[in-house]
């Protein structure tokens, strides 16, 4: 995954746990009880001024702004602190994937825990806090999802290790990644077979040339028959290894695009 792909990854786990911290706790009702006279006392109902699922983006409502500039980080706050925090981590964290912990087990070791609910090393996560803009802490201190700035490494501990865990998550078996149409003429009627990104008639070249990582030789991509067909005609085995391995790549050819366009628009008669 590129920086980019994680940054959104990222995004999101920070964007899930403030929705979560921005909820308002549910609180248990009695049942009031019966006056002497057999007639029952309507509950008093207490408004708090909070709406019982508060939004992240209007959080600024109900918080004592101190300044001018946290009002204004507020109106933004979940791309604001992820976009701070994010950039702030090493380039390891930020370019985290599967194919990096393969050939790096210190990598794996020191930012991948076992899973999304293990903690990173307490030192580990100290340091990778210590380097978050002071603006951060800041802002969730004001938003009250963090009682004061110096809770930052409890609040971002299970954000970080989801996003960790989902980054370097291992590729899905290749009958798992089955589409109901095809990825080329996107067409969802027919059958589809899968096409081997990477054949298999040189697997062995692939490895020893060191073109991939041997857990990248069974990706597939699902084609109707004539896409498949077309697509092992348009060049050798060797060069689909080399530059055709996934479908965004087949996509960018001029004469793929032009194939698709026509061989969409075919259709079989009923008999």
């Amino acid at each position: 995954m590129s920086s980019d792909e994680n940054y959104s990854v990222f995004r999101e786990c920070l964007s899930s746990a403030i929705v979560a911290r921005s909820e308002k706790p549910k609180s248990s009702k009695r049942r009031p009880k019966a006056k002497r006279n057999g007639r029952k006392e309507e509950p008093s109902e207490i408004d708090s001024g909070l709406p019982d699922r508060v939004d992240p983006e209007e959080l600024v409502d109900f918080v004592d702004v101190r300044s001018l500039k946290i009002h204004d980080l507020l109106l933004a706050s979940p791309q604001f602190i992820a976009a701070e925090t994010f950039t702030s981590f090493p380039e390891p964290l930020r370019t985290l994937s599967y194919a990096a912990i393969q050939h790096d087990e210190q990598i794996a070791s020191r930012y991948v825990p076992a899973d999304a609910e293990t903690p990173l090393d307490r030192r580990v996560l100290e340091a990778l806090c210590a380097t978050i803009p002071g603006t951060v802490p800041d802002t969730l201190a004001t938003y009250g999802l963090i009682p004061d700035a110096n809770d930052l490494s409890d609040f971002f501990s299970p954000i970080i290790s989801e996003y960790a865990t989902s980054v370097t998550s291992a590729p899905p078996v290749w009958s798992a990644t089955r589409t109901d149409a095809c990825e080329i003429c996107d067409r969802d009627w027919i059958p589809l077979s899968y096409h081997h990104l990477i054949p298999r008639s040189v697997h062995a070249k692939v490895l020893k040339r060191g073109w991939h990582d041997e857990w990248t030789l069974n990706s597939v991509a699902w084609l109707c028959r004539a896409c498949h067909s077309f697509v092992h005609r348009m060049t050798s085995n060797e060069e689909l290894a080399r530059e055709y391995y996934t479908v965004d790549r087949i996509l960018e050819r001029e004469d793929v695009q032009d194939w698709a366009k026509w061989v969409s628009r075919v259709r079989w008669k009923a008999k």
